[in-house]
């Protein structure tokens, strides 16, 4: 019997910090952008709100535990957690640095470094840049060090062989991605004594470049993205959505099919690169973008069971220790994207991955 580790990512921003109350109003935190949410047409599932967590506030152990226990108990191995690096600046930190001193929490995680620049995106203004990433070699150095020295080192960071395990989420953004791929793993050798670094790219916005290539070991399906190609047109949306309000901001929603979208990602044939599959449990961004955002209609529990249930019963892991299966998200809730009980379906998704795991 295979063994697989199914890993959830995690979003941070459970809590206020100085500079999201400068751009964002006092006190704002992704439960802001989450409870203002309304639906835009009829049967349109809006807000999303949780209940057996609550409007938890990342920064308390009580709440990183509970988050970690509930995951452990449908089946989730561990957490893939965004961090936020901006030459030597971190943002959203407080839980992160938290969990680390938090060494009787038993939940193995590894980090995705979320590489943009930090914009008004969330809000629809993109071109508008709150934190700028700057890229240089000494930047790479410097991260690395931070990195080996304050997270590889902890005893559940997930490992390939030994080797930490380290997401980029949008490698070309880099000027150079091969150098810092090479000065990454010679720091980390020669520097620290790891045999070597695991280095993963996600497939984030369509790029599939191969790994190897580029001096990576896998990549990742980002399934949000894959998942949401398919566009419904204008004409179709009434048979899928029912009687849209009449009002321009729901008539310019941007609605996809996600059960399209799930066959895709099922149809998909492998390529010659190693690649981590992924699964979504639905989407939905309105929440942040308002009209601007993107509503994925079909989702369900029972679609999700099957999508993840085909994920895990078609991958062929690539060696003992590369064995991972991504679920993208434990909590974005403000993208409608979670494992989280939310008051429409309370635990269905979690019930959906333990028996799909299980399976």
């Amino acid at each position: 019997m295979k063994k697989l580790r199914p890993i959830a990512f995690v979003l941070p921003q459970f809590h206020p910090i100085p500079e999201n109350d400068l751009w964002w109003g006092k006190g704002f935190t992704e439960w802001t952008n989450v409870t203002k949410a309304k639906p835009l047409f009829e049967g349109h599932y809006q807000p999303h709100l949780p209940t057996d967590l609550g409007f938890y506030d990342l920064r308390l152990p009580e709440a990183r535990k509970a988050q970690a226990d509930l995951a452990k108990a449908y089946g989730i191995y561990g957490f893939c957690h965004y961090h936020y690096w901006f030459n030597g600046k971190r943002l959203l930190n407080q839980p992160l640095d938290g969990m680390l001193k938090q060494k009787e929490l038993n939940m193995p995680f590894m980090f995705c470094w979320a590489n943009e620049n930090w914009t008004r995106r969330w809000d629809g203004r993109e071109d508008d840049v709150l934190m700028h990433q700057e890229y240089s070699l000494e930047d790479d150095k410097a991260h690395m060090r931070w990195l080996c020295q304050h997270v590889f080192s902890d005893k559940r960071y997930i490992k390939v062989d030994g080797k930490p395990v380290f997401v980029i989420y949008r490698h070309n953004l880099f000027p150079n991605i091969e150098a810092t791929a090479a000065i990454w793993r010679d720091i980390a050798k020669n520097e620290f004594g790891y045999e070597d670094l695991y280095l993963c790219i996600a497939e984030s916005f369509g790029e599939k470049t191969p790994p190897n290539t580029i001096g990576f070991d896998a990549a990742i399906e980002f399934s949000p993205h894959a998942v949401i190609k398919h566009k419904v047109e204008a004409k179709q949306k009434k048979s899928l959505l029912g009687f849209l309000k009449k009002s321009k901001e729901a008539l310019r929603v941007d609605v996809r099919d996600f059960k399209l979208g799930v066959q895709s990602c099922k149809d998909r044939v492998l390529p010659g690169y190693k690649l981590f599959r992924g699964v979504t449990p639905s989407w939905d961004n309105t929440a942040r973008k308002n009209e601007k955002g993107i509503v994925a209609n079909g989702s369900s529990p029972e679609l999700y069971l099957d999508w993840l249930k085909h994920t895990v019963d078609n991958f062929k892991p690539y060696s003992k220790d590369e064995n991972f299966i991504f679920i993208n998200a434990m909590n974005e809730w403000a993208e409608g994207n979670h494992l989280e009980p939310c008051i429409k379906y309370g635990k269905a998704y979690l019930e959906a991955t333990k028996k799909a795991l299980e399976n």
